[in-house]
């Protein structure tokens, strides 16, 4: 069967009217061999959202936003994405614009709530939402510390102003001294620090000596200990505790009367013979006091001396 050319020409312009069809709709991300359901979303800011931007649930592409317009008088945005599976999700799912990229990209996610509510349908408009994107983040995060910075250099504005009128010339020059005597001081430390370090590190310094003469001292101590475990210490010790019981045996005696040395200690014999002999030795001397011719006497001559006479007893 043979075809006209009219007929030939027909069919090759229905092909490629439906070729470019198919590319159109290819270039727009839309399969025209699949199914899909059209969703719609309404935002004040589609921050930049390109048609063919990749539809996302989970992360995984499930589809790409066809189309954005203006609505009026309030100058919202409806978008139109279509989804190209049957997975299900209520009708209180959100349609969330985010931030794909750190070059500033877009993308739209779908977040699916799993409630009791109606499934979302071919045609349904979703509740919609901007995710905060890393500038907002970041301009989040810096404007307190943008505020506390102000402030802290507008405190130490104030600090220098106060700090300016405190400080005349007199208490400038009183600082200044401070901070010379301060460097002498660190000279001097640095000094004695050096000198601590010579006495430590070379083998003449005086630490070094003191040392030597600790380790001499303890090796005498260590040589006196030794002799002192080599001496006959425990025979010292038991004749000490032998002579130790025997003055106790004897002091016991003595205070029990035994003994020549005891009855001297208890007996007043002792005492009365003492007392009667300083009676006599007080009357002797009373009596050499009243009457000194009876015991000295002198004579050229050779007088005969006197016959002594006892003195009368007081009545």
């Amino acid at each position: 069967m043979k075809f006209s050319n009219e007929i030939k020409t027909a069919l090759l312009f229905i092909f490629g009217i439906t070729l470019f069809f198919i590319g159109f709709s290819y270039l727009k991300s839309n399969d025209v061999f699949v199914s899909d359901r059209v969703f719609y979303g309404v935002y004040e800011n589609t921050e930049g959202l390109v048609n063919g931007t990749p539809v996302t649930i989970n992360g995984y592409t499930v589809g790409a936003v066809e189309s954005s317009e203006l609505l009026q008088p309030k100058g919202n945005i409806l978008v139109k994405f279509r989804v190209e599976n049957n997975f299900p999700f209520s009708v209180n799912s959100i349609a969330q614009i985010y931030e794909s990229g750190l070059i500033g990209g877009k993308g739209l996610a779908i977040i699916p709530a799993f409630d009791e509510s109606t499934l979302a349908k071919d045609g349904d408009t979703l509740r919609t939402n901007i995710a905060p994107g890393l500038t907002d983040l970041v301009n989040e995060k810096l404007s307190p510390l943008q505020e506390k910075i102000e402030s802290m250099i507008v405190h130490a504005d104030s600090v220098l102003i106060a700090f300016n009128n405190v400080l005349d010339l007199q208490r400038q020059e009183a600082l200044r001294n401070s901070l010379d005597q301060f460097n002498a001081t660190t000279a001097t430390l640095t000094a004695l620090t050096t000198s601590l370090h010579e006495s430590i590190s070379f083998e003449n310094g005086t630490i070094n000596k003191t040392l030597a003469s600790l380790e001499r001292t303890a090796a005498n101590a260590a040589s006196i200990t030794d002799s002192l475990q080599q001496a006959p210490l425990t025979k010292t010790i038991r004749s000490l505790q032998q002579t130790s019981q025997e003055l106790a045996i004897i002091t016991d005696k003595i205070a029990s009367g035994e003994g020549s040395l005891g009855k001297l200690v208890h007996s007043d014999s002792l005492v009365n013979a003492l007392n009667a002999t300083s009676v006599q030795a007080q009357l002797l001397l009373e009596d050499m006091r009243l009457n000194p011719k009876r015991y000295v006497h002198f004579s050229l001559f050779g007088k005969k001396n006197k016959a002594y006479e006892q003195p009368e007893k007081s009545k």
